[in-house]
């Protein structure tokens, strides 16, 4: 899903004033979608490999400093009621259990062959924990793992900021007619996708994306370059609300109900696919430079409550972000399960954050220590890092994923708070590891 990190173009030849007119009245709402408790039975289906099966890749390097600590170090961790924690336990075995084949592109990984022990332990039904039983569940914990608090820089336990971020849902139409004139591409067949660090070992994890302008590679479109429509690449989708559009991006993922054309009446899902190497540039932040918001108002409510006062200016709004994302669409299975995310498994609500990789390595189990949206209500959670983010970068950083649906996007626009963490690491393997 790769979260908070993808915007997209969204100026076309209709007036966005006429557009957001035409949503003032509430479109047909779609069937409601009920997320079922997640069983046992669909995460325990995979069989693990054996150890022999994971290579021995050597390690990257990680950024932070870790120190090992008792499980009683960590304050409140014992409050968290770890409902629905087990299936994503086992859920996240599965990515963890998946050779990392030595592409350095990619974010950096949890160590697979650290982790096999603990992953046969869960599958084991001799030592797995009943999923319904919290205190069977912490026992196994704290059998088999082990805190380690993240400090940055040495000596000093890492703060960062704690944003949120969910899976929405937007109305479209496959094709392009009435209101439903703001399109969600698929990628463009001349986008270059550049792995430096193949070439380059410290760059390891980064890339650049560009086009070929002759024999030189040149970067790649801009929102505002690719509002012209001839150079535009398909649009999977054409949503009936720029604003929508645009934040489906920002979360990097999304359901449209299909409300006309082909396929009326069902709902797909986008996921990340691409983006176009642009910087991603805060709209929130733009407001605020305009002196159209103040600092503590530049949340996704408010951004759209400025929207709908000020029609005319809404596609300046948008131009202030050059970042485009591309997507692609897939069925879904299992409502009650999230997208993808950057880790190849699907996220659990309030289960799942992503991280910057530098000093969280994917498919790690953190503790994290925050607080509720706009509040001082401890918000302390057993959560698993399963996604990345261009926005996301620094110790103890983290986007928290909400779910899916509009109670889940009202918490996610509010949350800017201050958080710290702990991951949670096998014991005997040493300080936490990546590849």
């Amino acid at each position: 899903m790769t979260s908070k990190h993808r915007l997209s173009p969204l100026g076309l030849v209709v007036s966005v004033s006429a557009i957001l007119a035409g949503c003032s009245t509430a479109p047909p709402q779609p069937a409601p979608i009920v997320a079922p408790t997640v069983s046992d039975t669909r995460t325990t289906s995979f069989r693990l490999p054996p150890l022999s099966s994971l290579p021995a890749e050597k390690p990257r390097v990680l950024k932070g400093t870790y120190v090992q600590v008792a499980w009683d170090d960590m304050p409140s961790w014992q409050s968290d009621n770890l409902q629905n924690y087990w299936a994503n336990f086992v859920r996240n075995c599965q990515g963890l259990m998946r050779p990392t084949g030595g592409n350095l592109a990619r974010p950096a990984r949890a160590n697979p062959r650290v982790w096999h022990g603990v992953c046969s332990a869960a599958l084991n039904p001799a030592t797995a924990p009943n999923a319904n039983d919290e205190v069977a569940v912490r026992r196994f914990l704290q059998t088999y793992l082990v805190p380690w608090k993240l400090e940055s820089p040495p000596g000093k336990m890492a703060s960062g900021m704690v944003t949120g971020y969910y899976e929405p849902l937007v109305y479209g139409s496959r094709v392009r007619q009435g209101p439903y004139q703001w399109p969600l591409f698929e990628v463009p067949g001349d986008l270059l996708n550049i792995d430096l660090g193949a070439l380059y070992p410290d760059l390891a994890g980064k890339r650049v994306r560009g086009k070929l302008d002759g024999n030189r590679v040149v970067p790649y479109d801009s929102r505002t370059e690719l509002n012209n429509p001839n150079r535009q690449p398909p649009a999977i989708v054409w949503v009936n609300d720029p604003v929508d559009n645009f934040f489906l991006q920002v979360q990097g993922s999304g359901r449209v109900y299909l409300q006309e054309g082909p396929g009326a009446g069902t709902t797909i899902r986008l996921a990340y696919a691409n983006h176009n190497g642009h910087p991603y540039r805060s709209i929130g932040r733009w407001l605020v430079d305009q002196g159209e918001l103040k600092l503590n108002q530049a949340s996704m409510q408010n951004i759209r409550a400025w929207a709908r006062k000020n029609p005319n200016r809404v596609q300046e709004m948008l131009n202030a972000n050059p970042a485009v994302v591309f997507f692609r669409e897939e069925l879904i299975a299992d409502p009650s399960e999230g997208p993808k995310g950057s880790y190849g498994i699907p996220l659990g609500a309030q289960r799942s954050i992503a991280v910057d990789t530098e000093f969280v390595p994917l498919g790690t189990p953190v503790y994290l220590m925050t607080t509720m949206p706009s509040s001082k209500t401890p918000l302390d959670r057993m959560v698993f890092a399963q996604d990345t983010g261009t926005a996301i970068k620094g110790a103890a950083r983290a986007d928290y994923y909400w779910g899916f649906g509009e109670e889940a996007g009202a918490m996610a626009g509010r949350m800017k708070q201050s958080g710290q963490m702990w991951l949670l690491w096998p014991k005997s393997a040493g300080a936490p590891s990546a590849q």
